[in-house]
């Protein structure tokens, strides 16, 4: 089956979240499937080109059409770890992916808008009719209305979209002007409730409300997260176009590479292990004390990975980190917000902190430490208020790592709690609490404090059963495979 891939990110050279390493994941498995898949992404001057192979221009002359006129674009190729993508440069004074950052512009709506109808015009000119359109996000929402009413009539008859969601908060709601310049000139058409008129402004567009209405099958990133944006406030006003095209609609949860995160081949860490040497974890618990400067003894280590932000509690991050210092537990925090404020307060704490010999706050994101933080910690606290998916409880999981997280989303389909989970015992693997407040949060880390003290064994027992978890690309991969066959008949 040869696959297009179109995305505003994809890991490691253009990343801002889990949309990139889905986007690289999936599609790496889906060509070790035996198909072809090539990605189409914009050529950011940001991007890590240090992890694009062989970069190259492809196609030199592709006028994209833009209002009345024609905007010059140029088309690079080259291999991001080995999967083929086609970056295309628009030269215009609108200066549209050279600004120093992926998103964060009043005009970003009009940016992407303009890279769907460009990958729609490359795959044209170029003569490419995949059997499958893959787009991400409400960047690409604009791909298969343009699909459907322009280019299908122009020869591209042939690919049917299946289009994912990855974050329901961002839907790039924006003026009608958009529709305009790519070309789609009958506004009064698309501002109508059953195609691209938002469900809260009657006077405003939304590209990803686009997207589910036009593509062929719709998916997000975990059958809970499924749940809760067409049933609770989740979805952000499109709970009811979700029900409306319910028929074309599913969740498939996200897969992790363990090509990247196991730590049996883990080149970050000093100790490899697995569930048969689980006891080498502990070798990479010391080390991490060792690099951070935490005092070497008999306690465990709780950590944070990620963003601080509202979605992730950072208010119960927060909460967890006095929690854990009061009930004999180290903290280790690893992350950075996109709020200046929330970034200022974390420095302040890092500063009131810095002599207390049971905590660190590296605030930032490095790779390396990332990884030698889920070897080296015995717990990992995911308290969000919503969680698409989530890769952090997964990946503390490989790692023998247990995790402490709310029950939303990802989180709740694959994290079973250890007291109460209708589960086998050999199949739980975690805490879970439900409440979004400081007593939900305590009545679950207060267990699994208890668990790490009182009862060694069965701590033990909890980190293994989490290490067998199958969580890998495997699984999705022959979900979204089944998809693609379905839509194409």
């Amino acid at each position: 089956m040869f696959i297009t891939m179109i995305t505003s990110e994809c890991a490691p050279a253009a990343k801002v979240g889990g949309l990139a390493d889905v986007v690289y994941g999936l599609s790496r498995e889906l060509e070790i499937r035996g198909n072809d898949v090539e990605i189409i992404l914009p050529k950011y001057d940001c991007m890590r080109y240090d992890h694009i192979y062989g970069l190259q221009e492809a196609f030199r002359d592709l006028h994209v059409p833009y209002y009345d006129q024609w905007v010059h674009c140029s088309v690079f190729f080259g291999f991001v770890h080995g999967r083929k993508c086609f970056f295309i440069e628009p030269h215009s004074d609108k200066n549209f992916f050279n600004r120093g950052i992926y998103y964060g512009h009043q005009d970003d709506p009009g940016r992407f808008a303009f890279f769907c109808r460009a990958a729609l015009e490359f795959m044209l000119k170029t003569n490419k009719h995949p059997d499958i359109i893959h787009c991400h996000d409400w960047q690409t929402g604009l791909v298969p209305v343009l699909l459907f009413d322009i280019y299908k009539y122009l020869g591209m008859s042939h690919p049917r979209v299946c289009y994912t969601l990855h974050n329901l908060k961002h839907q790039g709601v924006t003026g009608e002007f958009i529709l305009n310049e790519v070309g789609l000139n009958h506004a009064g058409y698309y501002l109508n409730n059953d195609r691209l008129q938002d469900n809260f402004n009657p006077f405003a567009i939304n590209l990803m409300k686009g997207g589910i209405v036009y593509s062929n099958f719709v998916t997000t990133v975990s059958p809970g997260y499924a749940g809760e944006i067409m049933h609770t406030d989740q979805g952000f006003g499109l709970g009811h176009t979700l029900h409306v095209h319910s028929n074309k609609f599913g969740g498939i949860l996200n897969g992790v590479d363990y090509n990247v995160w196991n730590p049996e081949i883990d080149s970050y860490i000093p100790h490899k292990y697995g569930i048969g040497n689980i006891d080498a974890k502990y070798g990479n618990k010391e080390a991490l004390r060792h690099k951070l400067l935490l005092r070497q003894e008999l306690k465990p280590i709780i950590a944070y990975i990620g963003r601080l932000d509202h979605q992730k509690g950072v208010h119960l991050i927060r909460h967890a980190l006095f929690y854990a210092l009061e009930h004999g537990c180290q903290f280790v925090l690893l992350g950075s917000s996109p709020d200046h404020e929330i970034n200022n307060y974390f420095r302040h704490l890092k500063h009131h902190l810095n002599d207390n010999p049971d905590c660190h706050l590296e605030i930032g994101y490095n790779e390396e430490m990332a990884h030698l933080i889920y070897a080296g910690s015995d717990m990992i606290v995911v308290p969000s208020l919503f969680e698409p998916c989530g890769l952090t409880q997964i990946i503390a999981m490989k790692y023998g790592t247990v995790p402490i997280v709310r029950a939303t989303g990802g989180l709740g389909d694959t994290v079973f709690d250890a007291d109460f989970a209708h589960k086998p015992y050999h199949e739980r693997n975690g805490y879970v609490f439900h409440h979004f407040n400081y007593e939900g949060l305590e009545s679950a880390v207060h267990r699994a404090i208890g668990m790490w003290y009182s009862y060694p064994q069965y701590f033990r027992e909890l980190m293994k059963n989490g290490m067998r978890y199958d969580y890998s690309w495997n699984h999705p991969g022959q979900h979204y495979l089944n998809i693609y066959e379905y839509i194409r008949e």
